[in-house]
């Protein structure tokens, strides 16, 4: 029996959680689809450290595997400043604090719906 396929949606929240199992925080998801059409969501969230950034990265890929999803293209792994995990309907952003503020993704897109992801 063929799996089915998550939703968009689905696909962004369960991202969003893995980010949270390595500390990330002020997690973010940005729902785009009125938008654009380059991607439904983009989820972004921080780190201390390029070593937690990587965590985090690692921990999305393996994550998204276990789910049936992989990445269709990554970015970022080198510096470990900004790592861009692009699942084509999502893409997740995982930068460094300092990185994040500089770049401002979400004041880019501030007419998004912007969810704050649960970090209890």
């Amino acid at each position: 029996m063929e799996k089915r396929k998550l939703t968009s949606q689905d696909l962004a929240n369960k991202l969003a959680q893995l980010t949270h199992t390595k500390k990330a925080y002020d997690i973010k998801i940005l729902d785009l689809r009125k938008l654009t059409t380059i991607t439904d969501y983009f989820i972004i969230c921080s780190a201390d450290s390029d070593t937690q950034v990587k965590a985090i990265a690692d921990a999305v890929i393996e994550g998204s595997k276990q789910m049936g999803e992989k990445p269709w293209h990554k970015e970022g792994t080198q510096g470990l400043r900004w790592v861009l995990l692009d699942y084509v309907e999502v893409v997740v952003h995982i930068f460094l604090k300092e990185t994040r503020r500089f770049y401002g993704l979400e004041n880019l897109w501030g007419d998004a719906i912007i969810t704050d992801v649960n970090e209890d």
